[in-house]
């Protein structure tokens, strides 16, 4: 058979989707157990998340220190031998502080839940904050933020958050030399107490799940006693965005880092999936329209991309890429040429169909394992969302025209509505 490589494959598009079933479970203490139960593999992933991000701070950087010690030492157990223990069971263990959230995350094989449970509890509920361990984990961070602070493209997100969200807004806030080394191990102490001992979690168990890998997660954790959850440290919903541009000028830099974007909503906003799809056709892909300017045609940058963030309680819209100094100017003129294009012009039918159909293929394709799965069910499971929100994901993508993309542009992506952030050098355009 002779293959004509002139004519593209037939292919079939998404229009629907149906996730597995989540079981939802009570620990004896009250605490839900969420199970994404898949037997394709004889492994796990346990998770236990705590209401204990960056929102919830006092102080700056008390979230991160507070996850991050529990692995340095209990009150049998020496950073050492905890890491030991977990490498003697082929176990991986990731502790995360986020904006919204915190979370103990353990890798295993099922056959070896029983041995690492103990583990895990040991952890939340004795960890001992050595002084020493705190000391060098202090000391690691100060050295990897430095390092950090010499980078634009990290600079550039830095400031463009703070311009979002505001500099003391927990979405806007960033890590500060001087916060972290006047560090003292007490308030990460005191966040440890008010947001993880014996405070209310949830958990997530995927993999080869049963009965048996339910009631030993019930043995372990569900006996823990609970105490009510801490208070968040912010009381608002926003921070308060600047809405200003901003230029660092690094005269001995040879690139610049442009970021450009503003503050926007969550997922429950009925723009979302406007938005969404409008991103994409943007710069959300390889073949969007500023991939194919900016990179394909100008030569200008190896990579430009566009994302639409979304957490808890605000979200945002953000354009990024990193150019030589002398072609700064130059690409912001091609990105507004881009969106000026998708607010005046109806995307071809064409074109959006191929984004669509990209969008459904990236959304299923990254539902392959139990804990990927899982990873989109916290979505709707943290942000209040509804449950069956994923499995309408598809239809709201596919609902998207070409007058919603150009009222999407028109009411949000318009000049007076994006911020400027560029870190490196700016010169006036010659286009």
């Amino acid at each position: 058979m002779i293959v004509d490589r002139t004519q593209a494959p037939a292919y079939q598009a998404i229009h629907d989707i149906r996730l597995p079933a989540v079981e939802t479970h009570t620990l004896d203490n009250g605490q839900p157990l969420y199970v994404i139960s898949v037997d394709q593999q004889p492994v796990l992933r346990l998770e236990c998340n705590f209401e204990a991000g960056s929102w919830y701070e006092t102080q700056p950087n008390t979230s991160f220190f507070a996850l991050k010690m529990l692995a340095e030492g209990t009150a049998s157990r020496s950073s050492a031998d905890i890491s030991e223990y977990f490498d003697r069971y082929g176990a991986f263990l990731e502790l995360n502080s986020g904006h919204d959230r915190a979370s103990l995350v353990v890798y295993c094989l099922t056959k070896h839940l029983p041995a690492i449970l103990p583990m895990v509890r040991e952890m939340l509920t004795e960890p001992t904050f050595p002084e020493k361990e705190f000391n060098d984990l202090r000391n690691i961070t100060v050295q990897n933020l430095r390092v950090n602070l010499e980078k634009n493209s990290y600079l550039a997100g830095v400031l463009f958050r703070e311009q979002v969200f505001g500099s003391t807004h927990p979405y806007g806030r960033s890590q500060e030399l001087t916060d972290i080394e006047g560090l003292a191990i007490e308030p990460v102490i005191y966040f440890y107490k008010r947001t993880i001992r014996h405070r209310p979690f949830r958990i997530l168990l995927a993999g080869q799940a049963g009965i048996p890998e339910i009631s030993l997660v019930n043995e372990i954790l569900g006996q823990l006693p609970i105490e009510p959850a801490g208070t968040p440290a912010v009381l608002v919903s926003a921070g308060d965005s600047l809405n200003q541009s901003t230029f660092l000028d690094k005269p001995a830099s040879v690139q610049s880092s442009i970021r450009l974007g503003r503050k926007l909503f969550t997922r429950q906003h009925p723009d979302y999936y406007n938005m969404l799809v409008t991103n994409e056709v943007l710069g959300g892909y390889f073949g969007s329209r500023l991939m194919k300017n900016i990179r394909e045609e100008k030569g200008l940058t190896y990579g430009i991309w566009s994302s639409v963030a979304a957490f808890r309680h605000e979200g945002y819209f953000l354009i990024g890429t990193d150019v030589k100094k002398e072609f700064t100017q130059l690409t912001l003129d091609e990105i507004w040429k881009e969106i000026r294009m998708l607010a005046t012009e109806p995307v071809p039918a064409d074109e959006l169909e191929t984004v669509k159909n990209y969008m459904a293929g990236e959304f299923v394709g990254s539902l392959n394992t139990p804990f990927e799965i899982a990873d989109r069910f916290k979505i709707v499971l943290y942000d209040n969302l509804p449950a069956d929100f994923l499995n309408h994901h598809i239809a709201n993508l596919r609902a998207v025209t070409p007058t919603n993309i150009q009222e999407t542009v028109n009411r949000y992506l318009l000049a007076e509505n994006l911020i400027e952030v560029v870190v490196g050098g700016k010169q006036n355009s010659t286009n």
